[in-house]
């Protein structure tokens, strides 16, 4: 059902995987793709199915290209890192479980340890200060990130985390592997970017990983998209909202 291409085979013991597929605000894969910037990770693996929507992009040399699920590598010190990112996730609930098994088993071979999940909970208004909440598998495993600045205080406050974000973490414990997920507070608009919630939810993963980050970019994209819902004039091209051309109207968690 999954059709795998490799792009490069590399050596991997000790691995963390960390997804972010379009979700709500697309809050995961700000987090994910910002991440794959601004650590100079390598692609090493895509992935398609017919399970995906039935649809094609438009890029920027005004032709079309079919959707992408990717994953990146990074080895930082003695720890490998995975990182899923794409441009939508499976569109029916068998290609969901298909896709987050085939998943599973292509990490399991490079001795995935740890899973962590990226997605937003739509509040209908925009939150000032986001707010990151943390569930998993494992409690020892998420207090990790509660100390790191997440909320553990899940239950009651969200609904069924659909979708890949949730099924990686709740398949993985049948393998024996630790799993997280973070999800940040956000407007559950359709067109509206999670880029506070996205920020939030990589200072805890910069906390935890020590990973060295420079907000620099994403902190321009915050005031910029402030000012254009404020109504303020924004150049065109700077523009967060008008560059957004792959967003998909979500209604779930994750």
């Amino acid at each position: 059902m999954w059709k795998t291409t490799t792009y490069k085979k590399v050596k991997i013991n000790n691995s963390v995987l960390l997804e972010g597929l379009p979700g709500i605000a697309n809050v995961g894969k700000i987090v994910a793709d910002y991440l794959i910037e601004q650590l100079k990770e390598e692609k090493i693996a895509s992935f398609f199915s017919y399970e995906l929507p039935n649809s094609v992009f438009v890029n920027e040399d005004n032709l079309v290209e079919l959707p992408k699920l990717e994953i990146y590598h990074k080895r930082l010190g003695k720890k490998d890192f995975l990182f899923l990112s794409g441009d939508v996730q499976p569109q029916s609930e068998v290609g969901s479980y298909s896709f987050s098994e085939m998943i599973l088993d292509f990490v399991e071979k490079m001795g995935c340890k740890e899973i962590i999940t990226l997605g937003g909970i739509g509040l209908q208004e925009i939150p000032d200060k986001p707010k990151v909440f943390c569930t998993g598998n494992d409690s020892k495993y998420t207090s990790i990130f509660t100390n790191a600045g997440a909320n553990k205080n899940v239950y009651g406050l969200v609904g069924p985390i659909i979708g890949v974000s949730g099924l990686l973490v709740g398949l993985s414990s049948r393998r024996k592997i630790k799993a997280a997920a973070l999800l940040a507070e956000t407007y559950g608009h359709p067109m509206y970017l999670g880029l506070k919630g996205a920020k939030k939810t990589l200072k805890i993963l910069e906390k935890y990983f020590k990973f060295k980050l420079n907000f620099k970019d994403l902190n321009k994209e915050i005031r910029l998209m402030e000012k254009e819902l404020k109504g303020e004039e924004v150049n065109s091209k700077d523009s967060p909202l008008k560059r957004l051309k792959k967003i998909k109207e979500t209604t779930y968690i994750g």
